[in-house]
């Protein structure tokens, strides 16, 4: 599903327009990248958490050039659905 697609099924089940529509999804995901850009996590009872993971330094290797690359220690969006979620997709 397209965001397009998401922003169609809420106009048609709440009788909003899909203008209104789109900037509510678009506030809503700058607002979750935004507070998880902070360091902060966003919970949302029955769907999951935004939050970020750190990934360790580690030593790479170039296959192509067979050199070794230092890769630093750096920070990753993550996600982590809830039990409901889960549940449901099983």
């Amino acid at each position: 599903m397209t965001k397009a697609e998401l922003i169609t099924e809420i106009a048609i089940k709440t009788g909003y327009d899909k203008k209104t529509i789109g900037h509510i999804l678009e506030s809503a995901m700058s607002n979750i990248k935004k507070t998880v850009a902070n360091g902060e996590s966003v919970y949302l009872r029955g769907f999951g958490t935004f939050s970020t993971k750190t990934r360790a330094a580690k030593v790479a290797r170039n296959i192509l050039a067979n050199t070794t690359v230092e890769v630093p220690e750096h920070k990753i969006p993550s996600f982590k659905a809830s039990n409901e979620f889960a549940q449901t997709v099983r």
